[in-house]
């Protein structure tokens, strides 16, 4: 074979050596100088038609890639006489470097229009008034109980609060509920423990009444609100775990009429003075004599609707005079104190405040119905 013929110092390279891509095996006849200046004029004008970053990544494959057009012919010099290919490769590579540093440039400035289309997709205008952040708010039962603890300290009674966890020797036993009482069955017990000792979830806020006696001389005037547990069955005015407020005042002198007026202020304070009150005859152990003690239900006017049972009263808890075995049973002289008792539900009175007429709403945790009282 003829040795290759120079040509303004630039040496052509066989077309096999080359293994160029489908496009450039028509420039075989080419020296390496006019095909690295024609691969430049091509990528330079691609580059110029490029718009976004992924046209650009596609452009960087075709010429500049493993597989491109500029690294087929730097595959190709090694086909070059040894003398001739120093010139050839330094060519090759100065094109290398100048289509890199346009790649470089480029990508540059598609960054930056990149960055500044997104920046005005999420631009703020700071002249709008901002977002008010969705913030949480009171339940209704915890307002209630704080409603009920401020009208009571008004009325010279103090707030304490005890363990939702009982043992039967406080929950029944000093409330005048012996083991072998047949109201003991009545109270649908959610039993913890009975091995030792009987430990339940108490059924009601009343053993606070025998362990604030016991630490306390009379006179005594306290509330206890919180959560009391039975296994019973649920209904719109119902629920196996409800919230109550125990009331206990004991002191020289205290009678029937005491509690009357205390719990009608309540009503009157809580409800308006346009509610009626009704205290009815009932049996309660730990109470003698015993009461109920209703409101007509606000929810339907007492005309009677399913809260209320069609009865047009809402029961609001037991009350009545401490009975004598209970005040006997802390160490109290029942022939010189006596005390009234109550325990109202919680639950009802939100109802009967707001016309709400399910208490199953309100351990519901939709958020429906609990955003209604966020603006009260």
């Amino acid at each position: 074979m003829a040795t290759p013929r120079p040509c303004r110092g630039v040496f052509l390279l066989p077309v096999k050596t080359h293994r160029l891509r489908a496009s450039d095996r028509d420039h075989g006849d080419m020296t390496i100088q006019a095909q690295l200046d024609d691969l430049h004029a091509r990528a330079a004008a691609s580059l110029a038609e490029v718009v976004d970053l992924d046209g650009l990544a596609s452009w960087e494959r075709s010429f500049l890639g493993p597989k491109g057009e500029l690294t087929q012919v730097l595959r190709g010099l090694g086909g070059v006489p040894a003398g001739e290919r120093p010139a050839a490769g330094r060519a090759a590579n100065s094109l290398k470097t100048e289509l890199s540093a346009a790649y470089d440039a480029r990508a540059r400035q598609l960054s930056a229009t990149d960055l500044e289309r997104r920046l005005a997709a999420d631009a703020v205008d700071v002249t709008l008034p901002g977002r008010a952040p969705t913030i949480g708010t009171v339940h209704p039962v915890s307002r209630m109980i704080d409603e009920l603890s401020d009208i009571f300290a008004l009325m010279g009674f103090q707030t304490v609060f005890g363990p939702e966890v009982a043992t039967a020797h406080y929950n029944f036993d000093l409330l005048n509920i012996p083991g072998d009482h047949p109201a003991r069955d009545v109270w649908d017990t959610i039993v913890v423990d009975s091995n030792d000792e009987e430990i339940v979830l108490r059924t009601h806020t009343s053993p606070m009444q025998a362990r604030t006696m016991e630490a306390t001389k009379p006179p005594v005037r306290v509330v206890v609100p919180g959560r009391a547990y039975r296994y019973e069955a649920q209904d719109a005015s119902h629920d196996w775990m409800f919230h109550q407020l125990e009331g206990l005042a004991v002191d020289e002198h205290i009678t029937l009429a005491d509690l009357k007026g205390v719990l009608g202020e309540l009503a009157r304070q809580l409800f308006g003075a346009e509610r009626r009150v009704r205290f009815r005859c009932d049996y309660f152990p730990f109470v003698e004599p015993g009461v109920d003690f209703a409101v007509d239900c606000a929810v339907c006017g007492g005309k009677g609707c399913r809260v209320c049972k069609h009865s047009g009263w809402l029961e609001m808890g037991g009350a009545g005079m401490v009975h004598p075995k209970v005040l006997a049973g802390v160490g109290y002289d029942p022939a010189k104190y006596t005390g009234f008792a109550f325990g109202l539900g919680i639950e009802r009175m939100v109802m009967m405040k707001y016309g709400v007429d399910d208490v199953r709403a309100f351990a519901g945790n939709d958020l429906r119905f609990l955003r209604q009282f966020a603006s009260i």
